[in-house]
């Protein structure tokens, strides 16, 4: 078996609407042998991972897994990749279900799909999956080309697989925080490798790191970390604070417990964690050995008196105390038979205890702090314990060292309650763990003592969220709630559009309504990002990165994002849901690339953003399948847009009160009419819009149409749609390469960036309507890696014109040089358009420019572009001869192109000599090429 490929969904995509990855996998010969044929393979992989039997397959029962591998001759590989890749990661704490495994196409080939939570993680479980599977095959049936690690051990690799997650996977405290978010439906990003989470979209966002909160001061998280500073601020108001000496040498330590008086703790100043924290500390030796330990962690160490008690756990959110937990430190008890190592074994046995945050328990450990505690009590590992006697190996009570926590919340008595508030609020501190040592909680600490010997900023929720015993606490709404008050909003408006032709029009149309409606407008497009109006990005922008960059950014209050085909195949949608989705038309463009060979395929694509709509999905009626679409979305209404009002299921949609934008016929032309809930409402007759030159360019009227109903939609005011779309015109500043005219030139220019058949045809029917005195010239080309038909549907298209300089792109695409010209210049020959009419110049700017000197005045020249920038500068700085203006008649250029030309009626370039190819067709080449 061999990876063939890997693609990372971090978003919506085909497989799933959450992050998923896909392995495509190469079976080779196991291809013929199923699970069930293979000598020892499912004795070997259940002893490998029995977990294995809670997987319930398509049985859907506990076991159900385990009947796949040996039933009906057992299951192909592919299939148990799957398993193994998710049951790794849910060993690593990843609370991850969803997997499929489907045929690619190919024998032996499969595109294995399985869920993630942290994608380095997921991708090295599937790694160690492949690499187990391997050594579970016989030596026969193993790849020749797989080289076998010598000494494979799999429970070392899945230990150091839990391990790598522990540094990879959002820890206990922030992971409670996201769930919490979800909750409450607040979208969420993760910003770095480790607890840095964006919360809520654009102006709306909040940030969280750990359990730091963009409401948390910095000075409250200073004064926090000075253990001696917190003191004395804490003992000025009276609150029980033990007294407490800073030493930075062992000899001061030694000093300090005797001016205070044994027993005594010493501590870091600034470290956590209980890291090199010393407790119960009785003689000079004992408090130079624990400065030492506490140096390991800060260059001043703490000394403090040892209050005797029980160390708890208060944590203070936005004021009030959430939760109360007795904290116990890790320990062994005797039972008279066993040795201290072995009743470390028998506690690490529990399942809830794990490696690191892996679990809500921590594995014990016999360290070098182990050792310090049972040499206090004279034992050994080896020490066989008496029944009963309980044996600390920790001198605190933390978690993250093998503790255990008790929930106390609802017995804690209130003069308690009130003091650690009051602790928190006078550090500042908007979450607040705040360590409490006393006898019992139950009891005012007036009355039975204790002391608070430090306030935590960024506390841990692991252990009031799972509690060894007691009630879990939510600890994590609470912080939800004062980030996010109730009726505040945490999400930014998000119009999300695609289809084959007219997005990006309808994008930038639609973003410019927002904006005339007052709104700060995140747009993505196929030249950038933009914000305000301003572009930041430059680009092809419509992936989910530039997505995310959109409602990361903090001034943005709504989203309008163009989403293309190509970020969908490659790693799914940038976000989790939008408002409103539109699919404008589904047409063949990229056809045989990214395994989407069918109209049908492509159309599923499309459709998944239509499937994550909440609010509106808007829908083309006069496309097949945008119609079907209809059926996949769970959004709270439908908007229909057709460019003829008589379409039956529009009709009947308008007669039930439904969303629907539809072109009028009127007696003064056309009108963008919507309606919706019985109102008709007349928008604006089409030739007030000036991106549809005039009502002429039927494409920018339907693109209208959506931009319009998109923005009705969304809220906006009628009025302010019609000074949007009365504002919105086809310029190259507004819409870069997309229906732009030039008529600064003696005969006039439209420049388009039109490449597939339907765009070509869009833009070659409004040459042919509109007004032209001349001939109509078209240069014309087709991306390298369309199918062969595409291509020659591209020059089907513009077959009305009468001459055509034909070109290819700079970027070839897997094509020869001249092969793109010579297909369209053939199959417009063998559409019956004279040689002599055609002109072939593989070089764009070489045929642009040829292009504008045999254009005369009153001619109408329609230019498809590709490097859109370069030509449009190209068109608007070139200067006509001065008898340009008065010529009616074509005459042969004054330069001739450098790059080979096919000879014109017009007579050959200056400098050039004819040749002919083996078809018969004459070209010009220059005579020095």
């Amino acid at each position: 078996m061999r990876f063939l490929d890997r693609r990372v969904y971090r978003g919506p995509s085909l497989y799933a609407h959450f992050p998923v990855m896909r392995v495509t996998l190469d079976l080779g010969a196991l291809e013929d042998w199923p699970s069930a044929k293979i000598p020892g393979f499912n004795d070997g992989l259940i002893a490998a991972l029995p977990s294995l039997q809670a997987h319930t397959c398509s049985y859907g029962a506990e076991g159900g897994f385990l009947r796949r591998l040996r039933e009906d001759g057992g299951t192909w590989l592919g299939h148990v990749f799957e398993h193994v890749a998710i049951e790794l990661q849910q060993l690593t704490g990843a609370k991850v279900v969803f997997g499929k495994t489907r045929g690619e196409g190919s024998k032996g080939r499969y595109h294995v799909v399985y869920e993630y939570e942290e994608e380095r993680v997921g991708t090295a479980a599937g790694d160690l999956a492949l690499k187990l599977l391997h050594h579970l095959l016989p030596a026969d049936l193993r790849p020749k080309d797989t080289e076998l690690e010598p000494g494979f051990d799999f429970k070392k690799e899945l230990v150091d697989l839990i391990d790598y997650a522990q540094r990879r996977q959002l820890g206990p405290s922030t992971g409670s925080l996201v769930r919490a978010a979800e909750a409450r439906d607040i979208p969420w990003m993760r910003l770095n490798d480790y607890s840095l989470i964006q919360l809520g979209h654009g102006k709306f966002q909040q940030r969280i790191q750990a359990t730091v909160t963009s409401n948390t001061r910095h000075i409250a998280v200073e004064i926090a970390s000075d253990k001696e500073e917190t003191n004395r601020i804490l003992g000025e108001l009276g609150l029980p604070v033990p007294k407490q000496t800073l030493a930075r040498s062992p000899e001061a330590a030694e000093r300090a417990a005797e001016r205070l008086g044994y027993p005594v703790v010493v501590k870091p100043l600034d470290a956590n964690h209980g890291r090199g924290v010393s407790l119960d500390l009785k003689t000079g030796a004992e408090v130079r050995a624990a400065f030492e330990k506490a140096r390991e962690h800060a260059r001043t160490a703490v000394v403090e008196n040892f209050i005797t008690g029980f160390d708890h756990r208060m944590l203070v959110v936005n004021g009030e105390l959430i939760a109360v937990a007795k904290r116990v430190p890790g320990h062994v008890v005797g039972d008279g038979e066993r040795t201290v190592a072995q009743l470390v074994d028998v506690v690490n046995q529990d399942p809830r205890r794990g490696i690191g945050h892996e679990k809500v328990l921590t594995r014990l450990e016999l360290d070098a702090q182990a050792d310090v505690m049972m040499a206090k009590k004279g034992v050994t590992k080896d020490t066989v314990l008496p029944r009963g006697q309980v044996l600390f190996l920790r001198g605190t009570g933390n978690l993250s060292t093998g503790g255990t926590a008790i929930d106390l919340t609802d017995v804690v008595h209130p003069d308690n309650r009130d003091m650690a508030v009051r602790a928190a609020k006078a550090i500042g501190l908007d979450v607040c763990g705040v360590d409490f040592i006393t006898p019992d909680i139950s009891q005012s600490y007036r009355d039975v003592g204790g002391g608070i010997c430090e306030l935590n900023a960024a506390p841990g929720f692991r252990m009031h969220v799972a509690p060894t015993e007691g009630t879990p606490r939510d600890v994590a709404g609470p912080v939800m709630d004062m980030l996010f008050p109730k009726g505040s909003p945490a999400r930014i408006p998000i119009a999300a559009i695609t289809g084959t032709n007219g997005k990006t029009t309808t994008s930038r149309m639609l973003a410019h309504i927002q904006k005339m409606a007052g709104h700060t407008v995140g747009l993505t497009t196929t030249d950038g990002v933009y914000i305000d109006g301003e572009r930041t990005v430059a680009g092809d922008m419509t992936g989910p990165q530039s997505a995310q960059m959109v409602l990361r950014d903090p001034n943005v209050d709504m989203a309008v994002l163009e989403t293309a085909r190509g970020g969908l195949l490659r790693a799914g949608l940038g976000f989790r849901s939008c408002n409103v989705a539109a699919v404008l038309n589904v047409a063949a463009d990229h056809l045989g690339l990214g395994g989407i060979d069918t109209l049908e395929q492509l159309a599923e694509v499309k459709r998944i953003i239509i499937e994550v709509a909440r609010d509106c999905a808007v829908l083309n009626a006069d496309d097949p399948l945008c119609l079907q679409m209809g059926d996949h979305t769970k959004a709270a209404r439908i908007a229909w847009v057709t460019m003829n009002p008589r379409q039956e299921l529009v009709k009947q949609h308008i007669r039930a009160g439904g969303l629907a934008a539809v072109l009028e016929e009127g007696i003064n032309g056309q009108m963008i009419t919507l309606f919706d809930k019985g109102s008709h409402i007349p928008l604006l007759w089409t030739h007030l819009v000036p991106a549809t030159i005039e009502g002429k360019a039927l494409h920018n009227v339907q693109n209208a149409l959506f931009a319009a109903v998109m923005a009705y939609a969304m809220g906006v005011k009628i009025e302010n749609i019609r000074q949007g779309l009365r504002t919105f015109d086809a310029s190259y500043f507004q819409v870069p390469g997309r229906t732009n005219v030039f008529d600064e030139h003696p005969f006039k220019v439209l420049f388009d960036y039109g490449h597939n058949p339907a765009a070509v045809k869009s833009m070659a029917e409004l040459a042919l309507r509109l007004e032209c005195h001349g001939r109509r010239i078209c240069v014309v080309a087709a991306p390298g890696d369309r199918r062969d038909e595409d291509i020659r549907n591209i020059a089907r298209a513009v077959a009305g014109f009468d001459h055509f300089i034909v070109r290819r792109d700079d970027n070839l695409r897997g094509r020869g040089p001249d092969e793109v010209p010579r297909m369209l210049e053939a199959e417009l020959r063998a559409m019956g358009v004279p040689p002599e009419r055609i002109t072939v110049i593989p070089d764009e700017q070489q045929a642009i420019e040829a292009a504008l000197r045999l254009a005369r005045a009153g001619d109408l020249l329609l230019v498809f572009a590709d490097a859109v920038s370069r030509s449009w500068k190209q068109i608007i700085y070139f200067k006509p001869d001065r008898e340009a203006g008065a010529a009616t008649t074509p005459r042969p250029p004054t330069r001739a192109p450098a790059l080979p030309t096919l000879e014109t009626s017009s007579g050959l370039p200056e400098g050039a000599e004819l040749i002919q190819d083996e078809r018969g067709v004459r070209i010009a080449r220059a005579q020095d090429d």
